[in-house]
């Protein structure tokens, strides 16, 4: 069998994950955007926004209990359309919610469809990554941070446009739902369990925990980043509202970079290398920005610490599909879990640390989660 026939399905299999990363990101960071209106229309501070946006963690964690072993029992195909169809349809919630609790309900639900995603969609690219015979997981999570761009930027169109988050989230919701099954029907079937598998706590297995603890530590703070960018410019440097809202998409683009560049980087360097520099270099001028405090100095340092997370999550997930005895679903599922669980607490607890000092000094903690990153990464060797 010829090279072209052989790698067909795992092409077709990648353009369909790609897609269904790049729908997951648009999700997201297109409601980010509406937060500060969110915030004001619910009459919240920064501490009961916090509390609030803990619901899409709670939701996470839920999750974790079934999605691994759905993976592990049918395969990654139909769990991803079915987490994608209503992770798309229930974001309508966040923009119903009419007081704290239903805030917080709302996060919950759409937290736990949100991470079943996240797990199928990342043992899916697994499965196509080992059809390649090559580091492609970086390209996924590329096609993810460019969509998070956009997202942001259409949140940010919205606003400017006065269009609510209720009809913009339905907008899309009914869209990418009617796709959500034919989309996913080039991806690959061979990752369903030939034996039962049961589910494999993190904290179960060693090189899980050290993988899960440094997938907390990334995607903590990129979910702070994503939440307090356009705050932080807004409220702390009194920048302009257009300038506000470009802090995440900066961010999601220097993210892109990273990863369009990562399954080359670490081919050539290793992964403890690239996540271990990388991380390294963006603590220290994201850093340096906040210590400066000025808008152009902190769009800077987005950049900087957009390049220095990028790399964390592919590598990661790559290595916890790979850890012996477990399924790459169930495996993924911890380390996905731990990951969300970060990216989906980094809101809140910045809100509420900025509650009980100042945003700038609540956002100091995120360098100092990526230089321990970047001193955790020798153990990817």
């Amino acid at each position: 069998m010829s090279e072209s026939v052989q790698l067909r399905a795992p092409r077709a299999a990648r353009w369909s994950t790609t897609a269904v990363f790049a729908l997951h990101a648009v999700i997201f960071a297109a409601w980010t955007p509406h937060i500060p209106a969110v915030k004001q229309h619910l009459g919240l501070t920064d501490g009961t926004l916090g509390l609030a946006l803990l619901g899409a963690p709670f939701g996470s964690v839920c999750a974790m209990f079934v999605a691994g072993l759905a993976v592990s029992r049918w395969g990654s195909r139909p769990v991803v359309a079915v987490s994608l169809a209503g992770y798309a349809l229930l974001s309508v919630g966040l923009g119903l919610a009419e007081s704290w609790l239903g805030l917080f309900l709302a996060l919950v639900v759409w937290g736990a469809f949100q991470s079943t995603l996240d797990i199928a969609m990342n043992a899916q690219a697994v499965v196509v990554e080992n059809g390649y015979g090559r580091p492609v997981m970086s390209s996924f999570h590329a096609g993810w941070s460019l969509a998070g761009f956009c997202g942001a930027g259409l949140g940010t169109l919205a606003v400017s446009l006065g269009i609510g988050l209720t009809w913009q989230m339905l907008t899309f919701g009914l869209v990418i739902a009617a796709f959500a099954w034919p989309l996913t029907k080039p991806m690959l079937r061979n990752d369903i369990a030939s034996e039962e598998h049961k589910f494999a706590l993190p904290w179960r297995n060693r090189a899980l925990v050290v993988l899960s603890a440094l997938m907390f530590a990334g995607l903590f703070c990129e979910g702070a980043m994503g939440d307090w960018t356009a705050l932080y410019l807004r409220e702390s440097l009194h920048a302009p509202a257009q300038l506000a809202g470009s802090g995440y998409a900066v961010f999601a683009v220097a993210m892109f970079a990273g990863r369009a560049m990562g399954d080359w980087l670490v081919s050539r360097f290793g992964d403890h290398r690239v996540v271990g520099g990388l991380a390294g270099a963006g603590a220290v001028l994201f850093a340096l920005a906040l210590v400066i405090g000025s808008p152009w100095a902190a769009l800077v340092g987005f950049v900087a610490f957009g390049l220095g997370l990028s790399c964390i999550v592919p590598v990661v997930y790559r290595a916890a599909a790979a850890v012996p005895g477990l399924h790459a679903g169930a495996a993924i599922a911890g380390a996905s879990t731990a990951g969300w669980s970060g990216m989906l607490l980094g809101p809140p607890v910045i809100g509420l640390l900025s509650e009980a000092s100042t945003l700038p000094l609540a956002l100091g903690l995120l360098p100092l989660l990526s230089a321990v990153v970047a001193l955790g990464a020798r153990f990817l060797r």
